[in-house]
């Protein structure tokens, strides 16, 4: 079974290397690169049209806003799916007026601390003085740049409430959470898996927003287990 990952807001292959080596045994892995539209239906239409007939789908943050778009385009091709701390909900408001600033000072160069600014929420309490993970959000958010992150925001921004359509997935369906997510807090995971027909949910202890390298281990057991059932 192929296994389709698409990452997050301002990031990149990366955030899923801790894991991949655990999900290859199942079947070859891509992590789809979402860094090329600015709305949601065309970044799920060219990630389908790149994808083979049928996959597993797992989706981080952002992610998790395109694979509900690639579930309304394509339902039939999902035969798995997986939501890693993410939300069904449309953007708030206040959200918004925050994503817009954050573009604003992208484009006039202030990229590096927008990164900064982001980071205490992307990551556990107990994590905000690791310099490893710092290190990767700033690394993911060159691969990405300044530019394709605003595409992102407006992208996010536009994106429609999935509550509506949460019953009809029908595929075997786990979301996954920290229990200090500081991003996108775990209670939107517990709405998504109330939400869908037989879902799994997973509430990873003693992490935040980033589960691949905040609890790699528990976040590969848990993805297995999800691809074997």
């Amino acid at each position: 079974m192929p296994i389709l990952l698409v990452p997050g807001l301002v990031s990149s292959p990366r955030i899923f290397a801790p894991v991949v080596p655990a999900l290859w045994r199942f079947g070859p892995v891509t992590v789809d690169n979402h860094i090329r539209d600015d709305n949601m239906g065309a970044i799920a239409r060219r990630i389908l049209a790149e994808a083979p007939p049928r996959f597993a789908l797992a989706g981080h943050s952002m992610g998790g806003y395109i694979v509900f778009e690639i579930m309304r385009q394509a339902p039939d091709r999902v035969a798995k799916l997986a939501l890693i701390n993410t939300q069904a909900r449309s953007d708030t408001l206040d959200a918004t007026e925050r994503r817009r600033g954050m573009m604003a000072r992208a484009k006039s160069g202030d990229y590096r601390g927008v990164l900064d600014e982001l980071f205490p929420g992307f990551v556990h309490p107990s994590r905000r003085g690791d310099a490893g993970l710092r290190q990767l959000v700033y690394d993911m958010g060159e691969d990405v740049g300044a530019e394709a992150f605003c595409r992102q925001q407006a992208a996010v921004i536009s994106r429609p409430d999935s509550r509506p359509t949460l019953g009809w997935i029908k595929c075997p369906t786990m979301v996954l959470t920290g229990d200090e997510d500081h991003t996108i807090p775990n209670s939107l995971s517990v709405e998504m898996a109330n939400g869908i027909p037989g879902a799994k949910l997973v509430i990873l202890p003693n992490c935040g927003h980033l589960p691949q390298p905040e609890q790699p281990k528990a976040t590969a057991d848990a993805l297995v287990e999800w691809l074997r059932n």
